[in-house]
């Protein structure tokens, strides 16, 4: 504590200080008694009648129950010392004796650091998303500006997962080594200029168009793993699924915007617009986390030390990746699990998110404004069911459940609901029925947010972003190859057919989830 001086001027009237022959003053009261030693020749004793105001300057240390202070001192005459006692002021309270004050912080300095980087990635996804779904809708009148054929809308279309495939792993290898901070950072902004850039890319030809769609992916492909990286530094075991849950709901809700902005936007400036204004938010955002982000806890001067004591307490390793472990990553049946459950997950959740308007036009008769109004529909029961898995996830864990067994519970229901929602459709004849069904399905699906997407976390902190570039290159590849498996059923079958193959692939992630998946940190 810093030596200070301490000056305490007195209430308007009578003297009443004694000159003693031992110096300090001594400050009495009925109930409390406090002693200041003060380095001067005079002693004043006395009892209050009226409010004293106190100025606290600096306080130099407290020892033995005793204040010792700096303090101005000049002789003084006592003239008629006063009879009756006199009370100290309650404003004078215990914030003069100690070195800090948390109760007079503003309330934007008590919030919790670690939910201010929850927040900025949740802000990240939600942009991601934004400027994935713009294309969707953005792509007919381009086609019509262009005279795209649908194989080469299509061929735009799929174009984005090319980089978005290529940069998993290598942005997982990237997070691990040199931060989370960097990686995600350096993904919004790449992908934020290819999206500025794509209505130039677009009038230059058909290849530029490709190479811009490219390069977005390239961007969004090393989000999550960073995101994860950079999360399980920060946040504590009991509070991780309903901070990824919260992310996680970010993406579904970008989507959300995307669909109900693009439209309005095309409409009244074009379909341009829709790339600029959606691309140049990322600046916005870029220039909030390079402010208040850090990859880690011991990165931040200013973390509160309560804070840094809560997340030290959880049993995140923070040493630094030097090399990545393949041989021993790839020999842990429960990063298997891991690997094959995502790639169920997803083949089920790309089909219904990608073919979705097709069957709502083809089998329950809507036309394409009302199955765009109905798209609309899972994404919000996603992110509303995703946030309440978390925190029933959380709920779990802080009351003595076994990480383990959370994760199992989430991940079944996120396999198992879907799969018994999809069963349903073939025997249901109403649309609103039908719209209900597949609503129930996706919301049950984002339960794996607090299940298998909370996982790579669990097992090996360390190598988080690895571990999640590894799975979601499953996952990515599970919808390319399900999108296109759809196309050749629908040709040679039907939509039962699509369904049943999609109910397989979730009671197969069940069974090897429940079988070798773990919660506990096996990889060091």
């Amino acid at each position: 504590m810093k030596v200070g001086a301490i000056l305490l001027p007195l209430a308007p009237g009578p003297s009443f200080l004694r000159k003693s022959g031992s110096s300090g003053l001594h400050i009495s009261r009925k109930s409390n008694r406090r002693s200041f030693s003060v380095c001067s020749s005079y002693r004043r004793e006395f009892r209050f009648v009226s409010r004293i105001h106190v100025q606290c300057y600096h306080l130099r240390r407290r020892v033995s129950g005793k204040v010792w202070a700096d303090v101005k001192s000049k002789p003084y005459e006592i003239i008629d010392p006063p009879s009756d006692s006199v009370k100290v002021t309650d404003t004078l309270t215990e914030s003069v004796l100690t070195e800090e004050s948390p109760g007079i912080l503003p309330w934007w300095e008590q919030f919790p650091k670690r939910w201010v980087i929850v927040i900025l990635c949740f802000s990240a996804f939600l942009l991601c998303n934004m400027d994935r779904v713009n294309m969707s809708i953005a792509i007919l009148p381009m086609s019509a500006e262009y005279n795209w054929n649908p194989a080469t809308v299509g061929l735009i279309q799929s174009s984005f997962f090319w980089g978005y495939l290529l940069t998993q792993i290598a942005g997982g290898i990237w997070a691990d080594t040199v931060g989370g901070k960097l990686v995600l950072g350096f993904g919004v902004v790449w992908w934020s200029i290819a999206t500025v850039f794509t209505p130039i890319a677009a009038k230059l030809g058909l290849p530029f168009l490709l190479v811009s769609r490219v390069f977005m992916g390239i961007g969004e492909g090393v989000a999550m793993p960073a995101m994860n990286n950079i999360l399980s530094k920060w946040v504590p075991v009991a509070e991780r699924s309903r901070s990824l849950a919260l992310v996680y709901s970010g993406m579904y809700l970008g989507s959300v915007t995307g669909l109900a902005f693009s439209p309005f936007l095309i409409h009244k400036f074009g379909w341009p617009s829709v790339f600029y204004s959606f691309g140049s938010l990322g600046t916005v955002w870029f220039a909030a986390w390079l402010s208040k982000a850090h990859s880690s806890p011991l990165e931040d001067p200013e973390l509160r030390p309560e804070e840094r004591e809560l997340i030290a307490s959880s049993n995140v390793s923070k040493e630094p990746v030097k090399a990545i472990p393949w041989r021993l990553i790839l020999s842990k049946p429960p990063v298997w699990a891991l690997i094959i459950s995502h790639f169920c997950h997803n083949w089920g959740t790309f089909i219904l998110l990608t073919w979705m308007p097709t069957y709502y036009n083809q089998v329950l008769k809507f036309n394409l404004t009302e199955s765009g109004l109905f798209c609309v529909l899972p994404w919000l029961t996603m992110a509303l069911s995703a946030n309440l898995g978390g925190w029933i996830a959380d709920t779990l864990v802080s009351k003595g459940l076994s990480v383990t067994t959370v994760r199992k519970i989430m991940q079944s229901i996120g396999f198992l609901g879907p799969a018994f929602f999809l069963t349903q459709l073939s025997h249901i004849n109403s649309p609103a029925m039908a719209v209900l069904c597949m609503a129930c399905s996706q919301g049950t699906d984002a339960f794996s947010q607090s299940g298998l997407y909370s996982n790579h976390q669990d097992i090996g902190p360390r190598y988080a972003g690895v571990l999640l570039g590894l799975s979601n290159t499953a996952g990515v590849l599970a919808g390319v190859f399900g999108t296109a498996a759809t196309g050749y059923i629908l040709q040679h079958g039907s939509w039962d057919d699509v369904f049943k193959v999609s109910v397989g692939l979730y009671l197969v992630g069940t069974v090897v989830w429940n079988l070798f998946s773990t919660g506990e940190k096996i990889l060091d």
